[in-house]
């Protein structure tokens, strides 16, 4: 019989709950075909010493450090607050020990917040990453040298991956059974999980984009004119009109308290309301990029998937799983999509 495959789970204070359980139920669940263990997963902290968690409970470990020295694979689950997020940085020797393991050879993942860990440790500089969604900015911020990126669910760049909020990290593990062991027993380990063996789009079908509203004596009232005829053209110069503007003022008003120039804004109306209607309604896609403005599906389901990662159809399927799809396991250009039950194994993936 063949030796698990060992990872450590590298708690720190202020652990995510759900990502600190996250490795051990994926890949304890991962197993061949006569139920031998693929992988043997343990927890440590530094100097093995008891850990605050984000539930409310301490995390009491059965490995300090040291556990790193032998570990095929590290993980670091999400942090809640604390330095590594707060400040950028880390302790010595947390980030040692994580620059150790990688250079002995060591596979090193974060899930969520742990991208802050990885990046205070220097082990994300240059590299493409992602952490939720909710903390890029801050991210950004501390850690300018890395490729980040917000709207996918994981990053896998070689022996170095990270994955975005929270259940992402079920993605990122499943992805790295895949890769390790084929979609079979990915699929499989999905299943003791109840969990899909694969998620179409990203994280940007989740992100919350709130359109900030401008004053009374600037471009709100026309934004609002707008908002009300989605469903219609709606020309720049009659944007201006309506807000008793030239149309060169008008954009730069509209720029300075929006972010976003007025056809970029339109379609990011139109995104937005499609994404209601698909969530709220059973009108089909076609009557949808009609309301919505777009006119056709084609020009629906070409900016539906360029803002949020995903058709039109998919996204349906997410957030109303009650609503049957136009045919089995398709989406709405009839062909079939991906991330189904024999999903093609990936051995590099941005999205999930």
């Amino acid at each position: 019989m063949s030796v698990p495959h060992r990872i450590a789970v590298l708690a720190l204070d202020g652990v995510v709950a759900l990502d600190l359980g996250t490795p051990a139920q994926v890949f304890g669940a991962a197993r061949a075909d006569d139920s031998a263990p693929l992988y043997a997963v343990a927890t440590c902290t530094p100097g093995g010493l008891p850990v605050r968690s984000s539930a409310g409970f301490q995390v009491l470990p059965d490995h300090g450090l040291e556990l790193l020295d032998s570990a095929g694979t590290v993980i670091v689950p999400g942090v809640h607050g604390g330095p590594s997020m707060l400040g950028g940085t880390v302790a010595a020797e947390v980030a040692d020990a994580l620059r150790a393991a990688y250079d002995r050879g060591a596979r090193i993942m974060s899930i969520c917040t742990g991208a802050f860990v990885l990046a205070a440790a220097g082990l994300l500089d240059g590299r493409p990453a992602t952490t939720h969604w909710a903390h890029a900015s801050r991210f950004r911020r501390l850690h300018p040298g890395v490729r980040l990126d917000p709207d996918v669910l994981f990053v896998d760049d070689g022996r170095v991956l990270t994955s975005a909020g929270v259940a992402a990290g079920i993605d990122l593990c499943l992805h790295v059974v895949r890769t390790d062991h084929g979609s079979a027993v990915a699929n499989r380990a999905a299943r003791r999980c109840v969990v899909p063996p694969w998620r179409d789009g990203g994280q940007a079908q989740y992100i919350e984009r709130p359109v900030p509203r401008g004053t009374d004596n600037g471009t709100a009232a026309t934004r609002e004119w707008a908002r009300q005829r989605l469903h219609e053209p709606v020309a720049l110069r009659e944007m201006a009109a309506h807000a008793r503007m030239s149309v060169r003022t008008f954009t730069r008003h509209f720029r300075s308290e929006t972010g976003l120039s007025p056809a970029q804004w339109l379609l990011q109306q139109r995104t937005e309301h499609a994404r209601v209607l698909l969530e709220t309604t059973d009108l089909s896609v076609d009557r949808i990029a009609r309301d919505a403005g777009f006119g056709t599906t084609a020009a629906l389901r070409q900016h539906f998937h360029a803002r949020v990662g995903v058709s039109p159809t998919a996204y349906r399927r997410t957030f109303r799983p009650s609503s049957a799809p136009p045919s089995p396991a398709s989406d709405d250009r009839g062909v079939v999509a991906p991330g189904g039950p024999n999903a093609p194994e990936l051995s590099t993936a941005t999205t999930a």
